[in-house]
């Protein structure tokens, strides 16, 4: 039975666990610097056997030796590793790294929702999880009549993204806990495991001729009205909300 932790924390207690096995392994009467090194990325790797997702396996089992060669490198403190970790912290907070990593929407990725999924002019359509504002642009060649808005946890993002997307309302908020009743459409990117809560609360808040679009990660159990393939890039999924399957009380779909 695995542990859970909030992400980042394994990481953190990863990296930390590979440079205390670098350290108490180096030294006088230890191990050469490289036998040391090859401790502390052992201690990485199993670690990184913990990670729920391939990339958090990858960014976990990577923290270590790429510290230690920044900071054999620059002749700096090991610890001066943690410091683009604050950085990350900063742009990335604690809450967002629940939901997806910052992937944006490839360019032209939306290409022909505008036909699998009309909208009104003046509509409005959040895209929920904005980033940049990659997912925004791409909505806005598709439906340049509508009132587009984004939502973003990170408030760096969402003020990089407001500056990218002038046009758009962006504001910092949580998606999960905003309320998503007053859009006929919203676009997410987020993460398969993400994709049956998403569709709980569609169906629990929008009207049911809305749309919910996703690009790569279908809904389970779900049928889309529409499956979009761009040459090269992801699946994008088109739902009816009012067609969405019952969902019990745990988040997944019956």
């Amino acid at each position: 039975m695995r542990l859970f932790l909030p992400w980042p924390l394994p990481a953190f207690l990863a990296w930390a666990a590979a440079w205390l096995a670098f350290l108490l392994s180096s030294g006088p009467a230890g191990l050469p610097w490289w036998g040391s090194g090859l401790a502390g990325c052992a201690v990485g790797l199993a670690a990184s056997l913990l990670g729920r997702t391939r990339w958090r396996q990858g960014f976990i089992a990577g923290g270590f030796p790429l510290s230690f060669l920044l900071a054999g490198a620059a002749q700096v403190p090991a610890w001066a590793w943690l410091a683009p970790l604050g950085v990350l912290l900063l742009v990335y907070p604690l809450n967002a790294w629940r939901d997806a990593p910052l992937f944006p929407t490839p360019r032209g990725a939306l290409a022909g929702l505008e036909r699998a999924a009309p909208l009104a002019p003046g509509a409005r359509v959040l895209d929920a999880g904005c980033g940049l504002g990659d997912g925004l642009r791409a909505l806005r060649s598709a439906y340049p009549a509508v009132r587009l808005e984004g939502l973003e946890w990170s408030w760096p993002l969402r003020c990089l993204c407001a500056l990218r997307c002038p046009w758009a309302r962006v504001r910092r908020g949580d998606i999960w806990r905003a309320g998503w009743g007053a859009y006929p459409m919203v676009y997410l990117f987020q993460r398969p495991e993400s994709m049956a809560r998403a569709a709980a609360k569609a169906r629990a808040e929008m009207a049911a001729d809305a749309w919910l679009v996703s690009l790569a990660f279908e809904i389970p159990g779900a049928s889309p009205e529409a499956v979009l393939r761009p040459p090269g890039g992801h699946a994008v999924w088109v739902y009816r909300v009012g067609r969405l399957p019952p969902v019990a009380a745990g988040g997944a779909a019956l």
